[in-house]
This record gives C-alpha cells, structure tokens and sequence, in this order.
C-alpha cells in the first residue's frame, strides 16, 4: 500500500514553513527547559532540544540545496509565509 501525502505537503514551501515550525516549537522548548527545569534533567533537556533544532537546521538547508537543484527558485521561509498569506 501507497501512502500517498496531501497535495499541500508536495509543495516545497509548505514543507519548508512546517519544518522551520518545528524548529521553532523545539527552540521554545530549549529556552522553558533551561528556565524552568531544575539541576542536571535540566541541562540535558536543554542540550538534547538544542542539538534536536540543529538537526532540523541541517535537514531544512539539505532541503533547500535539493530543491535548488531541481530548478525552482526558493527565496526563504518568509517570503514563502507572505506569499501563502495573500
């Protein structure tokens, strides 16, 4: 069986705002671990979200560098999220 994905996520954009959203969600919780959590779970917690957003980072500059590849023009997250809010 083929698990065929909406036709909004085949658009590199959308693609591309959902993982800078995740980057952001796990940054956020990078900042609330180092704040609030108390002692070494709060290190670690802090260092594990922070190594997680790095991941992302790495993953959504490979997505883009194949996407330039391919011959569409990519101009940035946020021009992609003020283009989709017209």
């Amino acid at each position: 069986m083929v698990i065929v994905p909406p036709q909004s996520l085949a658009d590199f954009g959308t693609r591309s705002v959902i993982t800078h959203a995740i980057m952001a969600l796990s940054f956020v919780g990078a900042v609330f671990s180092a704040v609030i959590v108390d002692g070494q779970i709060g290190l670690i917690s802090f260092v594990a979200f922070v190594n997680f957003t790095a991941g992302m980072w790495i993953c959504q500059s490979i997505h883009a560098l194949g996407e330039s590849v391919a011959g569409t023009e990519y101009e940035g997250v946020l021009k992609e999220v003020l283009n989709n809010g017209r």
